[in-house]
């Protein structure tokens, strides 16, 4: 079996995320424990470097929002717990800002390695920049990759997040650049009665452009800030 394959996991869309425990700036955590709450987990190659800094900045700023999609965030790298400390008591010297959720000190890279934080063509220390979207059942819906040096966009994540509670919410799936509280996509037409009647639908509310494309408007949708002050529409979300 290949070294890296076998060292770095085989965590995929739709499987249960590996639990952990973990020593954190919060305390001593487990994956487990968030059970009924989605979480994102998300690794970041190093304290005191610059594109980290900014992402937890933002990520930091964007709390509330997770929170209001009843989501928690988790963050990790190999570097100590005293450093981490250290890193965000200098965050919040410089900038006043407390970051709120725990960071995750994976020392000897046993969770970067579960989870495939690692990328061996890269670095075979720190992490690359992985999201893990983990649904409320521990089961992991989302995966995103970015390298060392492009910092993620926080927006995206809380668009992708709500756009997966949406599409549970409303047995829907989302269109190409979908925001929040746009239309979704019906599921199509199994028999093909439902497809003359998709049709007939259609025709008479326009609200596709064939019976295997048509549109709903999302249920239990209302509308939030986001932390640029511009407009986030969120499902099952008061607004802030």
């Amino acid at each position: 079996m290949d070294y890296e394959i076998m060292m770095n996991g085989n965590v995929k869309i739709g499987t249960y995320a590996p639990d952990f425990e973990a020593n954190t700036t919060m305390g001593r955590i487990s994956l487990n424990q968030y059970k009924g709450k989605w979480v994102v987990l998300f690794s970041h190659p190093g304290d005191f470097t610059p594109v980290c800094t900014t992402e937890i900045i933002a990520l930091s700023k964007a709390n509330p929002y997770f929170e209001r999609l009843n989501t928690s965030l988790v963050g990790l790298s190999v570097d100590s717990n005293a450093s981490h400390l250290a890193w965000i008591y200098d965050i919040y010297l410089k900038t006043g800002i407390k970051v709120p959720f725990p960071i995750i000190a994976d020392r000897n890279g046993q969770i970067a390695r579960k989870y495939g934080m690692i990328s061996n063509d890269v670095s075979t220390t720190e992490t690359v920049r992985n999201v893990f979207i983990i649904d409320d059942k521990g089961i992991v819906r989302l995966i995103l990759v970015y390298p060392m040096n492009v910092g993620r966009s926080i927006p995206e994540i809380l668009r992708a997040l709500t756009a997966l509670q949406v599409a549970d919410a409303n047995n829907a799936s989302m269109p190409a650049n979908w925001v929040p509280c746009e239309p979704v996509i019906l599921p199509s037409p199994q028999t093909f009665a439902e497809l003359q009647a998709r049709n007939a639908q259609i025709e008479k509310d326009r609200n596709g452009m064939a019976w295997y494309l048509s549109f709903k408007e999302p249920k239990d949708c209302k509308v939030i800030q986001n932390t640029e002050n511009r407009q986030l529409k969120a499902n099952n979300c008061a607004e802030i």
